[in-house]
């Protein structure tokens, strides 16, 4: 089936049988056909059997099998991103019509790190908000720990932060990728040098985020012993940025967070670009799908401003 032409039927949308596309999800998801059929509590050549006729409607394989369950073919990821956007639709379409014929009040609760930067964030409340006039948004900033606990213990609906590990109650769509830098500021012997070699930073005063600081930072620090004099501390990353730039001593910032200060010749990046630690952020929310239709509908701007700039 793989060497052959995949058919363009016009009138493939009458004709398919749209479960067959949700088995396909499923398929993929469990990672194998057994897998699927014992989630779904179905015989297994029930599983086989809609699989092949979905192929045989599309024309093309979409599934081999491997000895650990199943890989999709190119035209398979094609079909799990239609497939997947189909399902979501049909998932947001109570909301949805809800929006259309009421106007939807409610309440977003939202928990967010500190210093965050993410202009496809800042869009998506602007869309939100105009579309949706009469759901009042709260935000709240905490370091990234507090962020993830809020969510589990059901104190706010939606997150944006980073976390080292993955909590399975947890949904984690990435947002943007976070990069930190190491400043100084004008008055620092450093100020417009490149620092190659981070021990020799060791006796230097240093600006610590506390429970904000993210792993990857503390790690680095500890390796190279920076932060041994610590000379101010800052949970809000935009207060640390303050300290720095007051010269009370150099300390690690995101990127995106200290670029108008860089650029006003406050702050100093001390790392080349290429030492400068990445990591995820992300958007979150529980697992739990009962949302209500004010954060489903905030979920679903943001997620679709994130998904179309990831697919660009």
């Amino acid at each position: 089936m793989s060497d052959r032409v995949p058919l363009i039927d016009r009138k493939f949308a009458s004709r398919v049988d749209w479960n067959l596309m949700r088995t396909f999800v499923d398929i993929v998801r469990a990672g194998g056909i057994g897998a699927a059929a014992r989630q779904l509590n179905r015989q297994q050549p029930s599983i086989s059997a809609a699989l092949k006729r979905l192929e045989e409607h599309v024309g093309a394989t979409l599934l081999t099998r491997t000895a650990s369950g199943v890989e999709m073919t190119e035209a398979g990821k094609a079909m799990m991103v239609l497939c997947e956007d189909m399902l979501e639709a049909a998932r947001m379409m109570p909301h949805q019509i809800a929006q259309a014929t009421k106007r939807v009040e409610g309440f977003v609760r939202i928990q967010i790190v500190s210093g965050l930067v993410s202009p496809e964030f800042d869009e998506a409340i602007a869309s939100f908000h105009r579309r949706n006039p009469a759901i009042h948004i709260e935000i709240r900033v905490s370091p990234w720990r507090e962020v993830l606990d809020a969510l589990e213990q059901g104190e706010v609906e939606i997150g944006v932060g980073y976390d080292s590990t993955v909590r399975g109650s947890l949904m984690y769509e990435p947002l943007l990728v976070e990069r930190q830098q190491l400043y100084c500021s004008r008055s620092s012997p450093y100020f417009g040098y490149r620092v190659s070699r981070l021990h020799e930073l060791k006796d230097e005063g240093f600006v610590l985020t506390g429970e904000d600081e993210i792993e990857l930072i503390t790690h680095l620090r500890r390796r190279y012993r920076l932060g041994t004099r610590v000379s101010g501390q800052a949970e809000d990353i935009n207060e640390a940025r303050r300290l720095i730039k007051l010269g009370v001593g150099i300390g690690f910032l995101p990127v995106a967070a200290a670029e108008a200060e860089v650029a006003k010749g406050a702050l100093w990046p001390m790392l080349h670009a290429d030492f400068e630690p990445a990591y995820d952020i992300y958007l979150l929310a529980r697992t739990d799908p009962a949302r209500d239709t004010a954060t489903q509908l905030f979920w679903d701007e943001v997620f679709r401003r994130v998904r179309s700039l990831h697919r660009s």
